[in-house]
C-alpha cells in the first residue's frame, strides 16, 4: 500500500494527527522508500497531498534529522513556492536538518535570506532558527551569518525579539557576544514587562 493512503486528506481528515502518527511510525521503523515516497509527492498536483507531506517530513526532522538531510535541496526548493504552505514547511524542515546537512544549506544562502524578506511570521521565525543553527556548526559559517542575525534583531518587530534571540543564541560565541548584548540592550526601551522577562534570562544564559 503507497504511504499516501494515510496521509490526513487521503483519510478524510482535517486535523494533522495523522500525519504526525505516520511521520513517527516512518522515524521509528526507518523507512526510507516511504520517506522517499513523501518527498516525491512534495510535488504532487494535489495540494492537500503536499501540503501532509511537507508536514510529514519535518516531523521526521524533529525525530530523526539524519533521516531527511540528504533531501535539503529539496526543502530550499520550496522556498521558491508561491504557495506559502510549502514555504514555511520547507524551512521548518531546513531548521531541522541545519546542522547534519549544512554544507548544502550553506550554498544556498541568498535563498533563505530571500525567503526570509517576503516570507510569513514561522518562515521568518524557522528563518532565524535555521541560520543560527547553521553558524553554530562552525566558524567560517558564524562569520557569514552572525551580521545579518544581528541586523535582523536590530530591525524586527519588538515582539519578535524574544523568540528570535533565543534562536539566535545557538550562534553565540565568546566572540560576539558582546555584540549580540549590545544589540539587545539598545532594544530594550521597545519591549514590554513580559518580552523583557525573557530578554534578561537571556543575558543570563550568555553570561552564564
Amino acid at each position: 500500500m503507497s504511504v499516501v493512503n494515510l496521509l490526513a486528506s487521503q483519510l478524510g481528515r482535517n486535523d494533522e494527527e495523522p500525519n504526525i502518527e505516520l511521520a513517527h511510525k516512518l522515524a521509528k521503523e526507518e523507512n526510507h522508500a516511504a520517506i522517499e515516497e513523501i518527498i516525491e509527492n512534495l510535488s504532487c498536483k494535489d495540494k492537500k497531498i503536499q501540503h501532509d507531506c511537507i508536514k510529514v517530513a519535518y516531523e521526521i526532522g524533529q525525530v530523526k534529522p539524519e533521516l531527511i538531510g540528504k533531501y535539503a535541496l529539496n526543502f530550499i526548493e520550496l522556498l521558491k513556492s508561491r504557495n506559502n504552505r510549502l514555504v514555511w514547511g520547507g524551512m521548518t524542515a531546513l531548521s531541522t536538518i541545519a546542522e547534519a546537512a549544512s554544507e548544502t544549506i550553506m550554498e544556498h544562502l541568498d535563498t533563505l535570506k530571500s525567503a526570509m524578506k517576503i516570507g510569513s511570521v514561522i518562515t521568518i521565525d524557522k528563518g532565524v532558527l535555521t541560520l543560527a543553527k547553521l553558524a553554530a556548526v562552525s566558524k567560517e559559517n558564524n562569520d557569514m551569518i552572525f551580521p545579518f542575525l544581528l541586523h535582523h534583531l536590530e530591525n524586527c518587530r519588538p515582539k519578535e525579539i524574544p523568540q528570535h534571540s533565543e534562536s539566535t543564541l545557538f550562534a553565540v560565541t565568546n566572540e560576539n557576544k558582546e555584540e549580540f548584548l549590545k544589540v539587545l540592550r539598545k532594544r530594550e526601551k521597545y519591549l514590554t514587562v513580559p518580552q523583557l522577562k525573557r530578554v534578561k534570562k537571556i543575558y543570563k544564559t550568555v553570561q552564564a
